[in-house]
């Protein structure tokens, strides 16, 4: 009894230390970060997490950004709220990458891609890579 005991509590602190690192390999940023600037390691993920609805053909797309120092990585995620409804809104999540050391102002607008409209709304931080 004592030893499946200490099997459990040492799998637990096993767990515990898994998590702690795996959340140190990703930088996460909001609006609140706004006009900010992020310092992001060489082995980090650079994660925005941004409110938008894709059922109105607005999407957050890169604007502006060195590709030389940090790069995007896959698609735009799309997280709806949690309400059951059908076309709302939730979260849409870009994902970077630093490729090399230097520093980035990395530009986001939420836009519909094929007007010539200006952004409903945008997104900018400074991204420095030691």
């Amino acid at each position: 009894m004592v030893k499946a005991i200490r099997v459990i509590v040492l799998f637990g602190l096993l767990l515990t230390a898994l998590i702690a690192c795996g959340s140190a390999k990703e930088a996460n940023l909001d609006a609140d970060d706004d006009g900010s600037q992020v310092e992001l390691k060489s082995d980090q993920t650079l994660v925005i997490s941004l409110e938008g609805n894709k059922t109105t053909g607005y999407t957050w797309e890169v604007a502006e950004v060195d590709e030389g120092v940090l790069r995007q990585v896959g698609e735009v995620e799309f997280e709806p709220e949690d309400t059951g409804n059908v076309g709302v809104g939730g979260v849409q999540i870009l994902r970077f990458e630093a490729v090399n050391s230097g520093q980035t102002s990395l530009d986001l607008v939420y836009h519909r891609s094929w007007e010539d409209e200006k952004p409903l709304k945008t997104f900018s931080v400074q991204v420095v890579v030691p």
